[in-house]
């Protein structure tokens, strides 16, 4: 490992003071180049070497690196473009429910809806110490809302920028009383033993996956029997045409305003029945659907569309199915 800083968390981290050397915050991992048990960081068996940078374990290897480089700069450069972030730390400890830029306010009203009723719905079951893999954490947010909560969270995204990416957590963590790990890593090579999470969470990036089945797949095994796997605010639409519709018109816009249509990455973009039913089938579990309620106005959308001609517009739901035991 070519870093000075130390893979183990602080031992307040885990409550009950057990924290094994070969651990990071009591999580075990594997490598997620050749799915090995590593003791540590470093793969001995293909010799792949976790570097920590800054607190963030990169998990990703050279290889996966080159293949997402143009997908990370593409996706940078929108979500800046977009005016995401801020120099002000009081930006960050206000999400979800306060965007103090003011610049995708209808988009944080979304967020903050569908994690209340996350957390009062979903989660709240699971009591608090509850480990949660935050995938595509973004800036961190949840992590942070749900280590005030009580919590566990291990989070994880491609982006380590200061910004908007894993790297933002540093606002976060002088308003902790420890420090939530984080991981560079793709959702299909996760850096973890399975069975080990009593949640994982797609919060507004499932439909950047490639691949869905593959993705919950490795969902799944990271989870614990009867762990929840857990599906939030990815677009839904009734059939598969509006949805196409809807790709077709944000690359479009996307290479008219920022210069790239962001499909470097073939994602699939966004839900349907039918797509939730055929993973059903494949993987053997059953999808709960729960409602956030996002005022009348929105509720009103799909039928004030369809008066007006207009596509079907996109629904954000939360999904949850469980591991078998």
């Amino acid at each position: 490992m070519r870093t000075d800083e130390s893979i183990r968390a602080p031992e307040s981290y885990d409550r009950s003071g057990d924290v094994e050397d070969t651990s990071y915050a009591g999580i075990q991992l594997q490598c997620p180049r050749c799915r090995t048990s590593m003791d540590g960081v470093r793969c001995l068996v293909c010799g792949f070497d976790m570097e920590v940078k800054r607190g963030i374990v990169e998990a990703l290897p050279p290889e996966r690196s080159v293949r997402f480089l143009q997908f990370i700069r593409d996706y940078e450069h929108i979500r800046a473009a977009e005016g995401r972030g801020s120099q002000n730390e009081e930006y960050y400890l206000g999400l979800p429910y306060r965007d103090a830029t003011g610049r995708n306010n209808v988009q944080w009203k979304i967020r903050a809806r569908s994690y209340k009723c996350l957390v009062r719905r979903v989660l709240k079951p699971l009591g608090r110490g509850a480990a949660i893999l935050d995938l595509g954490a973004g800036n961190c947010w949840m992590s942070y809302r749900l280590a005030l909560a009580g919590y566990r969270p291990v989070a994880v995204d491609l982006l380590t920028n200061h910004h908007d990416g894993l790297g933002a957590a540093e606002h976060y963590y002088r308003h902790l009383s420890y420090p939530f790990p984080r991981f560079q890593a793709e959702a299909t090579r996760l850096p973890f033993l399975s069975d080990q999470f009593d949640a994982v969470v797609f919060n507004a990036s499932f439909h950047y996956a490639e691949d869905y089945e593959t993705t919950l797949r490795e969902a799944l095994r990271c989870l614990k029997p009867g762990g929840m796997v857990v599906i939030s605010d990815t677009p839904w639409y009734s059939s598969e045409e509006s949805g196409r519709q809807m790709v077709a018109e944000r690359h479009t816009a996307f290479l008219a305003r920022y210069g790239t249509a962001s499909d470097s990455i073939k994602s699939r973009e966004f839900l349907t029945e039918e797509r939730l039913r055929r993973l059903e089938e494949r993987l053997l579990i059953r999808w709960d659907v729960y409602l956030p309620w996002h005022g009348i106005r929105w509720a009103l959308r799909p039928w004030i569309a369809k008066f007006n001609g207009r596509r079907e517009p996109s629904q954000f739901r939360i999904y949850v199915a469980r591991k078998n035991a």
